[in-house]
């Protein structure tokens, strides 16, 4: 298992010639949030914030970051921020093979290795996967050679008719799953490589098939699953999964923010049996 190096992430658009005020009132509409309370909550007024978004007003550096903090603002776009106000980059956008990020390569690979047998991997922001355990191998048996050509795309090989798809039992709820959760990334960022993306893999024909009660290797009786499976047949099997997405807790590299680290728990007593015995 190696850390893949992959193109940074399409930059935003640039920020507006009117400056600053456009960009915070769209994050704070966004985020449903008033002049008022946004003041109050970054120790401000909400004069003040009116004649920022007016242009009236040139916040200072510090205020601009306080302001993006408190409205939740993703790293890349604070950046955006502050170059519409006229200050430098405030985050650095450190790729993943450079020297700098050794400590956390390693670390990542040491949590990837320690999930195993269980799948696991860790993609950028948007869905290229830059580490995956052995795990992750049996996702990928049958999968023609074109979808895993670097970068390998974690959404275009799940959906796409000749990836994941036609394997995946409930694949309606896990495409829909899976396109509600871009379209709420969509929602909060500027990323027009996102959006891409998004139209698409959404544009992928859906294969009509109904899934049976059973078939090889199952239970027959109902499994009361705890979250929305993704069931995916593998050598006579249907094996279901429960994703779980984590993230860095307060990133200070545009990088490291964006990258996000999805597991795959086994969600029935059978999946876990036959992983074991698999082994790695």
């Amino acid at each position: 298992m190696t850390i893949v190096a992959t193109s940074p992430a399409a930059p935003s658009p640039t920020p507006s010639e009117q400056g600053i005020g456009p960009l915070l009132r769209g994050w704070r509409e966004r985020r449903r949030v008033s002049q008022l309370e946004l003041a109050l909550r970054a120790g401000s007024s909400a004069r003040h914030i009116s004649f920022v978004e007016t242009g009236r007003s040139r916040p200072s550096e510090e205020m601009v970051l306080r302001l993006a903090e408190h409205l939740e603002v993703p790293v890349r776009e604070r950046n955006a921020l502050l170059l519409a106000a006229g200050y430098a980059p405030h985050y650095p956008e450190t790729p993943l093979d450079d020297p700098s990020m050794e400590a956390l390569r390693a670390g990542v690979e040491r949590l990837l290795q320690g999930y195993e047998p269980y799948p696991a991997l860790v993609v950028d922001a948007t869905y290229d996967v830059v580490a995956a355990n052995r795990g992750i191998a049996m996702f990928l048996e049958g999968v023609p050679d074109h979808l895993l050509t670097p970068p390998l795309n974690a959404m275009r090989l799940t959906l796409h008719p000749q990836g994941l798809a036609p394997r995946i039992r409930n694949l309606v709820e896990w495409r829909g799953h899976l396109l509600a959760q871009m379209e709420r990334q969509i929602a909060l960022q500027r990323s027009p490589a996102l959006r891409a993306l998004y139209e698409e893999v959404a544009a992928y024909p859906v294969p009509d098939r109904s899934e049976p009660a059973s078939g090889p290797g199952e239970e027959a009786e109902e499994v009361p699953y705890f979250a929305l499976p993704m069931r995916i047949e593998h050598e006579g099997r249907v094996l279901s999964f429960v994703s779980s997405i984590s993230t860095f807790n307060t990133p200070m590299d545009v990088t490291v923010a964006e990258l996000a680290i999805e597991t795959f728990l086994p969600a029935d007593p059978a999946t876990v049996k036959y992983l074991q015995s698999r082994g790695t």
